[in-house]
């Protein structure tokens, strides 16, 4: 997002922060949460296929107020008040482009559900979930191209996830998951699915780091391996564990866009090119 994008998307978080209640710990139920985010991501699914409707909230030259109370004519008995009085605020902001603002409310969307987990005391295995269900993605190349084909049946989607998914994890995952891989902006579901993941990490405190091992971590290696990461970048980190025996030994780890390869794998190729020149 460019600069006017960001700010129009932290104005509308400080609206939904009014509506959770979560600056001043006064925070909403979690069902009424999850119902704030069913309507968000419904209001995003509807923008998402909509092109005009998107564009004219988005006209900046349209004024704010008029932008506005299209969205109330449009959405007034559809979506709880709540839902209302955000899209509202997101449609009085200044958007670089209209699919920013799409992009928004799915966030927004997010940001509900993300707190309703915390109220329902889930968030820990929300996280979880939602890394444990990025890996199946990952690692199945037929599910991965499906989820992440745009141009996919949203119905045919939204079928193979609740098959996926009902039951077996949080109602606020299945949300998750469901919403985030039916846009039509998603073309790597694994991706996707991990940066959610990532969102909940951040809510409780936390940055991830991606650790790929050739074999199960013990318990104390994990929390050796958590300390040496904390006192290196200076804040908490939450480790998410992958085996690949690939790699044949050593670990690959990334935090953010920061990756150290010590695997045995890189090492021996490594060596190899060495050799070869």
């Amino acid at each position: 997002m460019q600069a006017a994008s960001r700010e129009a998307l932290t104005a509308s978080r400080d609206r939904l922060a009014q509506q959770t209640g979560s600056p001043s710990g006064a925070r909403s139920d979690g069902q009424t949460l999850l119902g704030l985010a069913d309507d968000l991501f419904a209001v995003a699914h509807l923008l998402d296929g909509q092109v005009s409707l998107r564009r004219a909230l988005a006209d900046a030259s349209v004024r704010p107020d008029d932008r506005a109370g299209l969205a109330g004519r449009l959405l007034s008995g559809k979506v709880g008040d709540g839902a209302l009085d955000v899209v509202q605020t997101v449609a009085r902001q200044r958007w670089s482009r209209p699919l920013d603002l799409v992009e928004a409310v799915e966030t927004l969307a997010t940001d509900a559900a993300l707190e309703a987990a915390q109220a329902r005391g889930e968030l820990d295995a929300v996280e979880d979930e939602l890394f444990r269900f990025g890996r199946i993605i990952d690692g199945d190349p037929a599910l991965s191209r499906l989820l992440g084909d745009p141009s996919a049946d949203r119905s045919g989607k939204t079928a193979l996830l609740d098959r996926l998914l009902a039951g077996k994890v949080s109602p606020v995952t299945e949300r998750l998951v469901r919403n985030a891989l039916t846009s039509r902006h998603v073309h790597n579901a694994a991706n996707a699915v991990e940066r959610i993941s990532e969102a909940a990490s951040a809510r409780r405190g936390q940055s991830v780091a991606h650790v790929v091992s050739a074999v199960e971590l013990s318990d104390e290696q994990r929390r050796r391996l958590t300390g040496i990461l904390e006192r290196t970048y200076g804040r908490t980190i939450g480790l998410q564990v992958q085996v690949d025996p690939s790699i044949v030994g050593g670990l690959v780890i990334r935090v953010g866009d920061e990756i150290v390869d010590g695997s045995i794998a890189n090492r021996l190729a490594a060596a190899g090119r060495r050799f070869a020149g």
